[in-house]
Parts: structure tokens; C-alpha cells; sequence
């Protein structure tokens, strides 16, 4: 991949970044908020709990983003970024276009979410 689209895609991957690390920290202020409120209301309770747990799983996805986007840039510093990492072929610029931080071609992600890779 020349230097001029890797840059590119590695602009994309930082931007990604820092938004995920901003929403995950918003995320994480919330939960704390909502831990704050001592209301003795029952139903109260339960919409604290239902938000909490609701901010839980929302981090979680982002920490797991986080995760593929810090692989990414983790791969292109050894120079293995837009390949896939499963059969070590190119990588659409279509697919990178869409999901930069993709570590597998779309003939291996189909494999594997049958379970066949």
C-alpha cells in the first residue's frame, strides 16, 4: 500500500480513536451519575439500573472498537495493515474504506462468523 493511502486510513483509525475514547469516558461520568442518585423510589431504582447496565453494555462494544482500532494501527506500524490476517491477502480498498480497522478479508469474515475459521 503506498504512503499516501496508509496515512490516509491511519487518520481515519486516530479520529476513530479519539471519539471512541471520548464516548467512552462520557459513558463511564454516566454510570458514575447515575450511581449518585439516591432515590428511594422503587421505580427509580430499576430506571437507574436498566440505564447503568444499559451504559455497561455500550462501553463495552466501544472498548471492544477500541480494541480492533488499536490492532490496526498496531499493524500498520509492522507494515502488515490491508492484509488479511487469516489468508494474507489484500484487502479491498472498498472493505478498508468502510471498516478500516477490518482484520480479515470478507471470503475469510464470512468463514468465520460460520465458525470455519
Amino acid at each position: 500500500m503506498d504512503k499516501k493511502r496508509l496515512e490516509y486510513y491511519k487518520k481515519k483509525l486516530v479520529t476513530r480513536r479519539e471519539e471512541l475514547m471520548r464516548g467512552i469516558a462520557r459513558t463511564q461520568q454516566e454510570g458514575r451519575e447515575a450511581d449518585e442518585d439516591s432515590t428511594v423510589d422503587l421505580a427509580d431504582k430499576a430506571a437507574n439500573s436498566y440505564t447503568k447496565e444499559f451504559l455497561f453494555g455500550q462501553t463495552h462494544n466501544d472498548r471492544s472498537l477500541l480494541q480492533l482500532v488499536e490492532e490496526a494501527l498496531s499493524r500498520m506500524k509492522d507494515d502488515s495493515f490491508g492484509e488479511c490476517v487469516s489468508c494474507h491477502e489484500e484487502l479491498q480498498q472498498k472493505r478498508l474504506e468502510a471498516v478500516p480497522w477490518t482484520r480479515y478479508c470478507l471470503a475469510c469474515q464470512e468463514k468465520k462468523e460460520e465458525g470455519l475459521l
